[in-house]
């Protein structure tokens, strides 16, 4: 069987896998981007990956849709929060309007305005755990092809940061 090319495979494999993308700083390496929701304290809720070219608006939905129910109170628990906070990358009429169908009040700066008072200090909270997210190694240079591994990294590392706050708490 003749490989084409003096014992070399005919067929070159993809860069980077599945969940990568052009990166916007470095154009010769695909590279991945983080969309994270978390709550008030920076407790991570749901995490995805996406290609580092894909922009923050087009994940926003698939963010507010797949996070899991929060528990905590007797009874059934809810699947909603009440406020969403976000930054001018998910500025958007239709973002804030399906945040509205699902009964979720966005509070989102519009580009080229001033920002809202005291939103940076609440937006620090979620750059706070994305700093706590990149402090792996793992999770911040991506050297798994397998978007499913890479995934699988990022629980752990959510479950390793809520195990952290828990103890914290508990002291």
């Amino acid at each position: 069987m003749d490989t084409g090319g003096g014992g070399r495979q005919s067929h070159r494999r993809q860069k980077g896998g599945a969940g990568t993308g052009p990166s916007p700083v470095n154009r010769g390496k695909p590279g991945s981007k983080h969309h994270l929701i978390c709550d008030g304290n920076g407790t991570p809720i749901y995490v995805l990956t996406s290609g580092a070219n894909v922009p923050d608006i087009s994940r926003a939905l698939d963010l507010l849709d797949c996070y899991p129910p929060i528990a905590g109170r007797p009874g059934r628990p809810r699947r909603r929060f009440d406020v969403l906070l976000a930054d001018k990358g998910y500025s958007s009429e239709a973002f804030r309007q399906a945040c509205r169908e699902r009964g979720i009040e966005p509070i989102i700066a519009k580009p080229k305005t001033p920002n809202i008072k005291g939103l940076g200090k609440l937006r620090y909270v979620v750059e706070q755990t994305f700093a706590l997210l990149h402090q792996f190694r793992r999770i911040a240079v991506r050297w798994e092809r397998r978007l499913d591994i890479h995934d699988s990294l990022v629980s752990l590392a959510c479950a390793m940061i809520c195990w952290r706050c828990l103890i914290k708490w508990t002291r």
